[in-house]
């Protein structure tokens, strides 16, 4: 590309230089010659003036020396040279002016002016001026070696004037193509810089947002895959557990009940994992409402017996929680499901999720009596883990769930380690205005678990 700059600035300038110089030239070349015969005229208007009607009786004038390379002579009516300078018979010119005028010729390499000498109404001699044509000839020469030199210069200047435009033009370019080469080679971190040319700059932001838009389309697929495993490796592996239980039993329509029961929090979770994987520019479906005392309840039935097996006590609050308070359910279970996963496999003793109202507000604590070291926000970083053992998916998907849903996950205190999640309520038009709470317990025995996250 460079190169194809150079050459279009270069032929441009020649071209402009061509159609500029050649009428200059000849210009130049007319205006000498122009000037040189004005000078030999007046030479010889000088002498005409000079010259005695009596010239031919013997009183010959003194004609006014001429400029350095003319020649200046009188020449009676029978073109003979009476005095001064010149050919010893009058020339074709000499001979024109005696009819009466003024003229100018270029003869045997000599350019030549005649002016005839008028007295009483007849014209009895004629000055002749002359100077060599080469003198003048090597004067319009070096004038034009002057402006050849004048379009070389200019000619060299365009060249590096072109030259830098093109180096500006293509960096820009060139930068552009190394970071598609890099985005090729699979950095989507690879952003073109800004470019002082705005159409360039244009391309480069183009670029850059698109690079943009599919790292958010890549993210959202990483993102769904590692949501996926993760919250669908639980449920599978209590339903598989169910109906291998269900197998070893004679009467089997508990087991199975329970793995119905399973079978649709499976079904939850694959929505709500599918909801959120949507583009940031698309419209992500309403999660349905459901009563906050019914998703406590399939909290209490679904963690009561996990905790309890481990020899750990759940206990569910709700402080003074209207009926009528509706939350979208699906996400929040999903949400409260990771929160209680991750109390139950990193925390210790008893873990107690208790609601509060905050007017147009609800919030949710998860509390047990294990700790969280260091940065808080860290912890809900996809792929940052407390523990060898932990993927660092669960948080990271609790809190985009959250945030589809308007509202916020965070870390209220490190010790007792307590998460907090707020959710924006929505009271139903026919419910209720009495409050409920409910209350879940299991053993009383508290296991030393370990602590972090």
């Amino acid at each position: 590309m460079r190169q194809r700059v150079v050459r279009v600035a270069v032929t441009a300038v020649l071209l402009a230089l061509v159609l500029l110089a050649v009428p200059l030239a000849l210009a130049i070349r007319y205006s000498l010659y122009a000037h040189h015969q004005d000078a030999l005229e007046r030479a010889a208007l000088a002498g005409a003036v000079r010259v005695n009607p009596d010239y031919a009786r013997g009183d010959l004038p003194e004609l006014p020396p001429p400029a350095p390379g003319q020649r200046l002579g009188l020449y009676d009516p029978s073109l003979r040279l009476r005095a001064g300078t010149g050919p010893r018979t009058g020339d074709d010119a000499v001979r024109r002016a005696l009819a009466g005028g003024v003229t100018r010729a270029q003869t045997a390499g000599e350019l030549v002016v005649a002016v005839p000498v008028s007295h009483a109404e007849g014209i009895i001699g004629v000055v002749r001026a002359a100077s060599p044509v080469a003198d003048l000839r090597n004067r319009v020469l070096a004038a034009w070696a002057a402006l050849a030199g004048v379009a070389v210069v200019a000619l060299t200047a365009a060249v590096l004037v072109a030259r830098r435009q093109a180096r500006a033009l293509a960096a820009p370019l060139e930068d552009l193509s190394r970071h598609c080469r890099a985005v090729a080679a699979g950095d989507l971190t690879a952003r073109a810089a800004p470019s002082t040319i705005a159409e360039i700059d244009q391309v480069a932001r183009t670029h850059n947002d698109m690079l943009q838009s599919l790292s958010e389309l890549l993210r959202h697929e990483r993102n769904f895959t590692s949501n996926a495993s993760h919250q669908l490796r639980t449920p599978l592996t209590g339903l598989q557990l169910t109906l291998e239980a269900g197998l070893a039993q004679e009467d089997a329509r508990p087991a199975l009940q329970d793995a119905l029961a399973a079978a649709r929090r499976l079904h939850e979770t694959v929505e709500e994992v599918l909801r959120l994987a949507r583009s940031a520019g698309l419209s992500r479906p309403m999660a349905p409402d459901r009563p906050v005392g019914e998703l406590l309840a399939e909290s209490r039935e679904r963690w009561h017996g996990l905790f309890a097996r481990d020899g750990r006590r759940l206990e569910i609050v709700a402080q003074d929680v209207p009926d009528d308070v509706q939350v979208p359910g699906g996400p929040v279970a999903e949400i409260l499901g990771v929160l209680l996963d991750n109390a139950h496999v990193h925390g210790r003793g008893t873990v107690r999720l208790t609601v509060r109202d905050l007017d147009d507000a609800l919030a949710f604590d998860v509390m047990d009596e294990g700790t969280v070291e260091g940065e808080g926000t860290l912890l809900f970083e996809r792929g940052h883990s407390g523990r060898e053992a932990g993927t660092g998916i669960g948080l990271a998907l609790a809190r985009d769930l959250a945030d589809s849903l308007g509202g916020r996950l965070f870390l209220a205190r490190g010790r007792p380690a307590t998460f907090t999640l707020l959710v924006p309520a929505r009271p139903e038009s026919t419910g209720s205005e009495d409050s409920q709470s409910s209350h879940g317990s299991g053993d009383a025995h508290d296991d030393a678990g370990q602590d972090g996250r």
